[in-house]
């Protein structure tokens, strides 16, 4: 896996968007490269130096850091300093981060592309990760337990970073698709995973997002795969189910 730094405005909307990419394994907001050790939400408002950033953790396989940037652009102003929205403030300015050098030959190829879409200068700021501190519990998938919450982004550009039908209908067996996107079933004691104890997580085949682990696995005798609780509960929705009687 590898990971960037993104900054786009309110970091609320950003992570939603950012995770809701094919390909990007976690998400956390937080804030970075600001002048101060641990710095709470206030202090970054007062002027810490901070940005609001999202940490994304991605499978270059799956989706490429040039990939990942084109939906990023998509969903900021690439030419407004310090402001994104509504929101205004250093602490909102638009900014991609690297931990890895081989990195900024990617980013300023996809900023040098991305330049030639405008007139005025883009001032996305670019530069190495130097500090980094995660944001406070309650602002963590803030629009995953506040639905209605805030948000600067649009509903159209969240469709745009979703997986489309026919993308996944490329890439998943008509099995997977049928499971994960039409409501279906595998049948008991015939799918992939349901004796399968090897240490690992189990992951959204259509995300990337990691859902159980194997030390919460257990022999259940159902024929499916069964676990005790998933990694994060925010990730899983439980819906009643008596189609089959």
């Amino acid at each position: 896996m590898a990971e960037i730094y993104l900054a786009g405005g309110c970091f609320w909307g950003a992570e939603k968007y950012l995770a809701s990419i094919r390909g990007v394994i976690e998400t956390q907001v937080g804030y970075l490269n600001g002048k101060t050790e641990n710095p709470t939400y206030e202090e970054v408002c007062r002027g810490s130096g901070h940005a609001e950033a999202v940490r994304v953790v991605y499978d270059p396989a799956v989706a490429p850091l040039d990939f990942i940037l084109s939906l990023f652009y998509e969903a900021i102003d690439p030419t407004a300093l310090n402001r994104q929205g509504n929101d205004r403030g250093i602490q909102y300015r638009s900014g991609i981060y690297y931990t890895d050098p081989g990195d900024l030959p990617v980013i300023r190829q996809s900023l040098a592309q991305l330049q030639e879409r405008f007139n005025k200068p883009v001032v996305i700021e670019v530069g190495p990760l130097e500090n980094y501190y995660p944001a406070e519990e309650y602002h963590q998938k803030y629009l995953d337990k506040n639905p209605g919450g805030y948000c600067h982004i649009g509903p159209d550009k969240f469709r745009r970073a979703a997986p489309e039908a026919e993308t996944l209908r490329r890439v998943l067996t008509p099995e997977q698709y049928a499971v994960t996107r039409e409501n279906a079933t595998e049948p008991p004691f015939h799918n992939a995973y349901w004796d399968h104890f090897k240490p690992g997580i189990y992951v959204d085949i259509t995300s990337g997002e990691p859902l159980f682990s194997s030390s919460d696995k257990f022999e259940s005798g159902c024929g499916w795969p069964s676990f005790t609780k998933p990694i994060d509960p925010n990730v899983v929705r439980r819906r009643r189910d008596l189609s089959h009687g």
